[in-house]
């Protein structure tokens, strides 16, 4: 079934076998993690370690380590993949007008009009608007249509059959502590029992067939530790890079700028922190605590457009040497109004009578006679002693 109304047009008795063989995977791992408890717990702690603090210590980290290694498996198989929501379904009308356009620059413009309103950014190779035929969305950036789950899925990075789930924005926290504790499980178990595995190649250990379960156990161990230390590997570069893993063989293709691998790199803390949270004391717990909503992702361009602003913006240290300034900026606008104030009152007393004289002969000229009435010096007086009085009082006001 897809995100909506389109369901795949399957019998229900072919529906239901297809989903049995799905789990036939993650029932092979869960298997060999019950053997493996029994092996080391049961065989090599309780059976072969006779040091009563040493098999103590023994089980305390290993119990530790194995519930973090169980919780996180759990949390990826279960966790439902991130679908995208009904508003970036694509209407019907304009649906058949997109099949239907006579060219691909029609389609161009139905499409660009269907996802003005929504956050989109990824374009296909012809520069359209990506949407999915059979999930009839508008797709957002990093989402892809899985073929197995039967519809969109955000921020995609592959579908895993050991987990029987898609590996996306929901869960990716889950899958990359998942195969952080498989790993540290798988060196745990291996370096434990490398001393009991000695004495049985050497025939100094006792216990009948026990003794091949702890021989097998190594062997297990070290084969998935061989095989997780690469893949935790490359998904941890993968966090660092903000980048999946269909990203990483196909670079996605931005509105602005065309393909580009890191497109969405943010620096490798605020990339660790889109998927692991901003909360450090839950970073290594499988609790959900990764950032965003998967629908709107931030690109590189978007956040060097940011900081850019930003730099143009008053500093702290600046603002605060403004408002530091501030009073004695106040004083000088209040002493520059004062003196207009007084030159206005004292250029009133100017009566300009104009009296133009027009002379004709002369070519039109005017000539303006201005006679200017003297002020009385007491009240002159008065004014510039004001003035004064107010000019030594900013004075004594100004920070030093």
């Amino acid at each position: 079934m897809g995100n909506y109304d389109y369901q795949r047009k399957k019998s229900a008795p072919c529906n239901t076998c297809m989903k049995a063989l799905k789990w036939i995977p993650v029932l092979f791992i869960g298997a060999v993690i019950a053997w493996s408890y029994y092996a080391y717990v049961v065989q090599l702690c309780i059976f072969s370690i006779e040091n009563v603090f040493e098999k103590t210590i023994f089980l305390i980290f290993y119990h530790v380590i194995f519930f973090l290694f169980v919780w996180s498996y759990w949390n990826t198989i279960f966790t439902p993949a991130g679908k995208v929501p009904s508003n970036w379904r694509i209407p019907e009308t304009e649906l058949e007008r997109i099949f239907h356009a006579e060219n691909q620059e029609q389609q161009r413009r139905i499409l660009e009009s269907c996802a003005k309103s929504l956050p989109v950014s990824n374009r296909t190779l012809s520069g359209l608007v990506r949407f999915c035929e059979k999930c009839r969305i508008i797709k957002p950036d990093r989402a892809h249509h899985c073929s197995v789950c039967g519809a969109c899925v955000l921020k995609m990075d592959h579908h895993c059959p050991w987990v029987n789930n898609c590996v996306n924005f929901t869960n990716y926290k889950f899958f990359i502590l998942f195969l952080g504790y498989a790993l540290l499980y798988c060196l745990y178990v291996a370096l434990t029992s490398l001393e009991n595995f000695i004495k049985f190649w050497r025939g100094e250990l006792n216990g009948g067939m026990g003794r091949f379960h702890i021989l097998f156990l190594f062997f297990v161990a070290v084969m998935f530790a061989i095989s997780l230390v690469s893949l935790f590997g490359y998904h941890v570069y993968l966090v660092l890079m903000n980048r999946t893993t269909l990203e990483a063989f196909r670079a996605p293709i931005f509105r602005i700028g065309g393909p580009d691998k890191n497109g969405f790199n943010l620096g490798k803390y605020a990339n660790f922190q889109e998927v692991f949270g901003d909360n450090w004391k839950l970073w290594f717990l499988p609790v959900y605590t990764s950032l965003g909503d998967g629908l709107q992702c931030t690109t590189r361009t978007q956040q060097q457009n940011y900081h850019s602003m930003g730099d143009t913006q008053t500093s702290p240290s600046q603002q605060q040497l403004s408002d530091a300034l501030m009073p004695h900026s106040r004083t000088q606008t209040t002493t520059n109004d004062e003196l207009s104030t007084t030159t206005k009152s004292n250029t009133s007393v100017l009566d300009p009578e104009f009296s133009p004289r027009s002379n004709n002969s002369s070519g039109g000229s005017v000539v303006i006679d201005m006679r200017i009435t003297e002020e009385s010096p007491e009240s002159t007086d008065t004014s510039t002693n004001q003035i004064k009085n107010k000019m030594t009082g900013i004075e004594t006001q100004r920070p030093i």
